[in-house]
């Protein structure tokens, strides 16, 4: 069974590769993600989909948290460039736009990965009664799938209460070609392009805080799916050596010159 457990790790890798190269609209790519959890041919293969799996996407969070912090320095430079002029350049604007966009699939791939490991405590609960029973450091009964659900709703209201603040919208950047279209309109003034360096500057910054949030909810998570799993494992190897104690005796001969016959 270990070494079954070991197996599919790639399979994980190549869900979490496909969620951070999708669509930024997060729900499409956590969909597929969804089914890939239920489409497993068996309860093995989910568990080994999800042993070594956590390390690659705990990586995977500190890596874009660590661009979530980059471009917040990199907005700020701009922030501090428009100060000393009426506009941005456009090539310089042009890098603010990139900038941005790429804050956008930091906020996605968050939220994807959030509803994948969400998706991936719902499924190992159904399958499994032991999963389902064990006791987490987790407060009130709650379970890993709300924990993420909680999360990602929180991470969706901070980032709607920053545009709003600004007087913009959540729809305005809710897709690549929205985003684009709302950056053009800010580009046109000075006013409007430092509005967006702040409200990209701010999001990035909540994003480093958030990924970190999301960081350490995966790694208990793990943590919790490893020590259930080897308490599991464990008590699967007893009953199996019992069986084996049992099927696996010699079986009880007479003593030599003794009759073998009935008692009564």
């Amino acid at each position: 069974m270990r070494k079954r457990f070991l197996r599919i790790v790639e399979r994980l890798a190549l869900v979490v590769a496909t969620l951070s190269t999708a669509s930024p609209t997060a729900a499409g790519g956590a969909t597929g993600v969804a089914t890939e959890w239920t489409q497993l041919a068996n309860n093995a293969e989910l568990i080994n989909l999800l042993e070594k799996s956590g390390i690659q996407i705990e990586n995977q969070v500190k890596q874009i948290g660590q661009l979530a912090e980059q471009i917040q320095n990199q907005l700020r430079i701009y922030e501090n460039m428009l100060q000393n002029t009426a506009r941005l350049p456009q090539h310089a604007w042009g890098k603010v736009e990139a900038d941005l966009k790429r804050l956008q699939k930091v906020v996605d791939t968050g939220q994807g990965i959030a509803f994948s490991m969400g998706n991936a405590d719902d499924v190992l609960r159904q399958r499994f009664a032991s999963y389902a029973d064990y006791r987490t450091d987790l407060p009130d009964g709650e379970t890993f799938s709300s924990s993420y659900q909680a999360w990602s709703a929180t991470n969706r209201g901070t980032i709607a209460g920053t545009l709003k603040a600004a007087s913009l919208t959540a729809d305005q950047f809710s897709s690549e070609e929205t985003t684009m279209r709302s950056l053009r309109t800010l580009s046109e003034t000075s006013d409007g392009q430092m509005k967006a360096l702040q409200v990209g500057h701010q999001i990035a910054a909540e994003q480093v805080g958030q990924m970190q949030k999301l960081r350490g909810l995966v790694s208990q998570q793990m943590t919790m799916m490893a020590t259930w799993y080897q308490s599991d494992q464990t008590d699967e190897d007893l009953a199996q050596a019992r069986r084996e104690r049992f099927f696996g005796a010699p079986a009880q001969t007479a003593p030599r010159g003794q009759k073998m016959e009935l008692r009564w």
